[in-house]
């Protein structure tokens, strides 16, 4: 099963755990400054890499995939939203059956490898990167400085070169009108804030990523323990300001049950209105309102409802008004499973 199908620890608010390294070749130049022809020798060089690294990883050409494909990458949160727009014909990935481990070549740097894992995981998926990437330092040479640790195109990811995020769903903050103060202080201790998708991306069905920012003078493992302290204290206020709404039961079940009862009968349904009731659906099902459905099918939900995967799943293209009414027919199906 696909890990972002599965639940994990602390699941209830906690979806999931990224963690990406930045790496570059020594012997080529930044992609910001790379000609059609160094983009080329890159593609070149990683995919031999990737064929003598194993793991699983299969080797892809952005231009060789179609746009269905792209954006059911964007969805699962294997690659950016910059990337498939910048770079569709120097770009390449590689990626794994289970698609929990998975690198962009040629996008701000020459590689950024990532391992992903369901609820709060850091350790076991900073492990796990970190023996791709020793792996992978044996047949490539990266580019690094003594005094500044890996060299990177963005002066803000040198050193460590490691982004470590979280996904985590505050619904009961947002509903007890405390977020701006939980985000305000997550800011404050030196961690971005973001929407779904990264930089730039809005906040959607109440969820938020959260990552260090800090990269140089600092080891993987003190990001790793910084960042825990954070997703802990956030995870305790979500979970006391879902026992606030607790205290008024019949407004919380009545609540959740209305967002369940049109997604089990509605006959079309858009994407963001989906994502606002599948919010609610799942607060009902963390604190065992809604028995009608599993975390696991809410997981499914979720991820076969957005626009690239929903045709992915179906195995046809589909136009806006198509997808809204098909949408609505799978979610039925998901959930008579």
């Amino acid at each position: 099963m696909n890990w972002y199908l599965q639940s994990g620890n602390d699941s209830d608010v906690v979806l999931s755990t990224r963690i990406r390294f930045a790496r570059n070749l020594k012997e080529l130049p930044f992609v910001s400054k790379c000609t059609k022809k160094d983009s080329e020798e890159i593609l070149r060089i990683t995919e031999n890499a990737i064929n003598k690294l194993g793991y699983g990883l299969k080797f892809f050409k952005l231009k060789d995939l179609d746009d269905i494909t792209k954006l059911s990458l964007i969805e699962k949160h294997l690659v950016s939203p910059e990337f498939i727009l910048k770079r569709n014909d120097t770009g390449a990935i590689a990626i794994n059956d289970d698609e929990n481990i998975c690198m962009m070549f040629n996008e701000e740097d020459h590689i950024r490898m990532q391992a992903m894992s369901a609820g709060l995981d850091l350790e076991n998926t900073l492990n796990l990167l970190v023996e791709i990437d020793e792996k992978q330092e044996e047949i490539l040479n990266y580019a690094y400085n003594d005094k500044y640790g890996f060299l990177t195109s963005c002066p803000t990811n040198a050193g460590t070169g490691m982004r470590a995020s979280v996904m985590v769903h505050l619904p009961a903050l947002t509903q007890t009108k405390n977020i701006g103060k939980v985000l305000n202080i997550v800011n404050s201790f030196d961690m971005n804030i973001r929407g779904i998708y990264g930089e730039g991306s809005k906040s959607q069905g109440n969820m938020y990523q959260i990552s260090n920012k800090q990269t140089l003078g600092i080891s993987e493992k003190e990001i790793i323990k910084n960042l825990k302290i954070i997703i802990d204290k956030v995870v305790e206020q979500e979970r006391l300001a879902r026992k606030l709404l607790e205290k008024n039961q019949i407004e919380l079940e009545d609540n959740v049950y209305r967002a369940f009862g049109i997604l089990s009968n509605c006959k079309k349904i858009t994407s963001e209105e989906c994502k606002n009731l599948l919010s609610k659906v799942r607060l009902g099902t963390d604190l065992g309102i809604i028995k009608e459905i599993t975390d696991l099918k809410v997981n499914k939900l979720e991820t076969y409802t957005k626009p690239g995967n929903l045709q992915k799943f179906l195995g046809e293209k589909l136009e806006g008004y198509e997808r809204d009414i098909k949408r609505a027919e799978v979610i039925k199906q998901i959930i008579n499973e």
